[in-house]
């Protein structure tokens, strides 16, 4: 992984937000909602994705593909995201439709 990304991988299923001018696109296959990852937390990602990495550098944003290769190589059922905010949220796939889906998981990680 370069170090040009707005994010770093930490473990087996943790991504970490480090980048501020850039928001996070989280990418978990076709099925699953996209998860923007802002400097003030989490939302869906309604838009449409960027065509490519300039489109998205223009938009302010990083693609994210969980299952990709230079990311974790598969799709995930479990996800932590740790955002700007101080918080680490668990995202589970699982769960998508109820509240459970998106929770915080740690107050104050850093």
């Amino acid at each position: 992984m370069t170090d040009d990304r707005a994010y770093v991988k930490s473990g087996r299923n943790t991504i970490i937000h480090k980048e501020k001018k850039f928001d996070l696109v989280i990418v978990n296959g076709d099925s699953h909602p996209k998860i923007r990852v802002t400097a003030f937390g989490l939302q869906p990602f309604k838009e449409s994705l960027p065509r490519n990495r300039r489109e998205a550098k223009e938009r302010y944003l990083e693609v994210v593909q969980i299952g990709s290769q230079d990311v974790f190589g598969e799709e995930k059922q479990l996800l932590f995201l740790q955002a700007l905010d101080g918080r680490e949220y668990k995202v589970d796939y699982s769960k998508v439709g109820t509240k459970l889906f998106v929770r915080v998981h740690q107050e104050s990680y850093m």
